[in-house]
């Protein structure tokens, strides 16, 4: 079933809504949006993405109809170097719109995993055009099978509770919790959100995880103040990871 993109812009008329039953990625098009001026809060969302962007450069699987894709414009005062806080942000903003439309309880996996069961259920890519934030956002809906290999098991919100849920209500409810997360770091800075992102992970403190792009082991020791993983390597260096991921040790 197609989204019903009219109940949106009518429960959302502060957000401007581009839409799309199929495009390419809507982060591309987020983008040139972006580099034309569209204004804070623009979304661009689609019933199927046929070349979905994941981080990376890996694709993300976007089946019509099923799951949720979409990028978003974020106009905020912000550092440069803070931008992992803005992962940060949205990826609590889509873990609470899960737990709110679905009533799953997710985990945070940084940088941009939310997971159920340790299954991925969400992932958040986020980048700067011309001093905006596009973030593109994926979440695994009504999905009931996922063909393929992937690093990280897949799961929908499903497959988790065995019921069809309408995209629309995690959309509107993500855009919300968005707007509020929006005005606590404006209100109270990053500190507010580096809290909230590490008592909704496991991830974050004493976690023993595998570095991806090295394939090193330690245990995760926080973040810093611009929302990076410190991870106490196994040989006692303190590393701070500037890109990549972890994956927890099998």
């Amino acid at each position: 079933m197609s989204l019903d993109i009219s109940q949106l812009r009518g429960m959302r008329p502060t957000n401007q809504f581009h839409y799309w039953d199929s495009i390419g990625s809507t982060m591309t098009e987020a983008t040139q949006l972006a580099a034309s001026g569209a204004p804070h809060g623009t979304v661009v969302i689609a019933d199927e993405q046929t070349s979905g962007l994941g981080r990376l450069g890996r694709s993300w699987q976007s089946d019509a109809g099923v799951g949720i894709y979409c990028s978003l414009l974020l106009r905020i005062t912000f550092d440069p170097a803070d931008l992992p806080i803005a992962s940060l942000l949205l990826g609590l903003a889509v873990r609470e719109a899960i737990q709110e439309a679905a009533g799953l309880a997710c985990d945070l996996r940084w940088p941009n995993d939310v997971l159920v069961r340790e299954r991925k259920v969400a992932g958040i890519l986020a980048q700067t055009t011309d001093s905006c934030i596009v973030a593109g956002i994926g979440i695994n809906v009504n999905n009931k099978r996922f063909p393929g290999e992937f690093r990280t098991p897949p799961t929908s919100l499903y497959l988790e509770t065995g019921k069809s849920i309408p995209r629309e209500r995690i959309i509107v409810q993500m855009l919300a919790s968005l707007d509020d997360l929006t005005r606590t770091l404006e209100e109270r800075g990053r500190a507010a959100i580096l809290k909230a992102f590490a008592a909704g992970s496991s991830y974050v403190l004493s976690r023993r995880i595998i570095v991806e792009d090295t394939g090193a082991r330690g245990t995760t020791a926080g973040l810093d103040e611009h929302g990076f993983l410190l991870v106490r390597l196994d040989s006692g260096r303190l590393e701070k990871l500037l890109t990549g991921g972890v994956r927890p040790v099998d």
